[in-house]
């Protein structure tokens, strides 16, 4: 993820992070997380590190989130052509103005990167893909990745790629 990150960012392409941000009593969770977290469980509670991006992928003037304005809808940016969203479930799509900020931006094409690829990038990629975006996957710069999951976004026709064509491709431009 951090390779595709710096070339982005060589390049001044746009990143946007998509973040869950859980508030304390529960009243913005997902139904299958409320309960843990209005029984006290702290994950992704805004304004903690648990919240951050990830140091390993944070960009170099990079200053924390401001929970708020995020849960707001606001995109905060993080750095040059980059941006921290909120997203209140798992697609990016869902309930946010990213459709908007993207096409404003005359972006049409979106390249995914992220965790736990069964529930958020497979949600987004979906959404995405429901808005007429073409789609790239990253399939070693994404986590938890199985054989199926690819077959599936293919059918659905998503270029699958690896972290070394991106660099690739990235150079060219």
């Amino acid at each position: 993820m951090a390779s595709v990150l710096e070339a982005y960012r060589a390049r001044e392409l746009p990143i946007i992070h998509a973040v869950r941000l859980y508030k304390e009593d529960g009243s913005n969770v997902d139904l299958c997380r409320r309960e843990a977290i209005e029984q006290g469980l702290r994950v992704v509670a805004p304004n903690t590190e648990g919240a951050e991006l990830v140091r390993d992928i944070r960009p170099a003037q990079y200053a924390s989130l401001h929970a708020e304005r995020l849960l707001n809808g606001e995109f905060q940016p993080v750095g040059r052509s980059e941006w921290a969203m909120y997203k209140p479930r798992w697609g990016a799509f869902y309930g946010t103005d990213l459709e908007r900020f993207l096409r404003d931006r005359g972006v049409d094409t979106i390249v995914f990167i992220g965790c736990n690829y069964p529930n958020c990038p497979r949600t987004s990629i979906y959404e995405a893909s429901e808005r007429d975006f073409r789609i790239v996957m990253v399939s070693d710069a994404m986590s938890q990745v199985y054989e199926q999951g690819i077959r599936e976004m293919r059918n659905i026709g998503v270029h699958v790629c690896t972290v070394w064509d991106v660099m690739e491709a990235v150079r060219s431009l």
